[in-house]
């Protein structure tokens, strides 16, 4: 999966990072690099299924859809 990132400086020092198709999704580092590493983990995170969030419907139909 590819995702596009932005990587600004930020006016404190370090940078800040954002990932536009994932709202909320931003992390920051004090290297380009450090910000970085820093995201992919934020992403990897953002995209995990967390099973606390599935509540049991009853009557429901479960789906998959592929975006």
């Amino acid at each position: 999966m590819k995702v596009k990132i932005y990587l600004e400086p930020s006016n404190e020092g370090g940078y800040t990072v954002i990932v536009p198709s994932l709202p909320g999704c931003i992390s920051e580092g004090e290297t380009k690099e450090e910000a970085i590493k820093n995201i992919k983990e934020a992403i990897e995170l953002y995209l995990e299924p967390v099973e606390d969030d599935v509540l049991a419907i009853s009557n429901a139909e479960e789906f998959e859809l592929a975006i």
